[in-house]
């Protein structure tokens, strides 16, 4: 009876084994994760990226998508550019990478609080 319920058992293994690999034939077989972005090396020093570099890149770029932003807007409503749909989108981007922004910041403020709040 136990070696009735072992066998049971291992069949259903090899069962539930051959349908995972018939799954993992319908998934995407090349998935590769790319490199984060932030660990990357610099390339004039060779030396890692530190964390007041890549705020300043990150504040960099929000800066860049505002500018854009309001110079595609500015155009609009000049009546130098008829493109109201990539202004509308430069305005979306800026508006979610600030926010983005703020919620880091947010993130990071609160645990310097919790940081500050440990006892010694």
């Amino acid at each position: 009876m136990a070696n009735n319920s072992i066998t049971n058992a291992m069949n259903a293994e090899q069962l539930m084994l051959s349908k995972m690999d018939m799954m993992k034939q319908h998934v995407q077989p090349d998935f590769v994760v790319s490199a984060n972005p932030l660990d990357r090396v610099e390339m004039t020093n060779n030396a890692p990226l530190s964390f007041s570099q890549a705020v300043s890149n990150v504040l960099d770029a929000v800066n860049a998508h505002q500018s854009d932003a309001s110079k595609k807007m500015t155009a609009v409503e000049l009546g130098q550019s008829d493109d109201l749909v990539g202004a509308m989108v430069a305005s979306q981007k800026a508006s979610l990478s600030f926010n983005a922004l703020m919620q880091v910041r947010n993130k990071v403020v609160s645990s310097i609080d919790e940081i500050m709040k440990m006892p010694v």
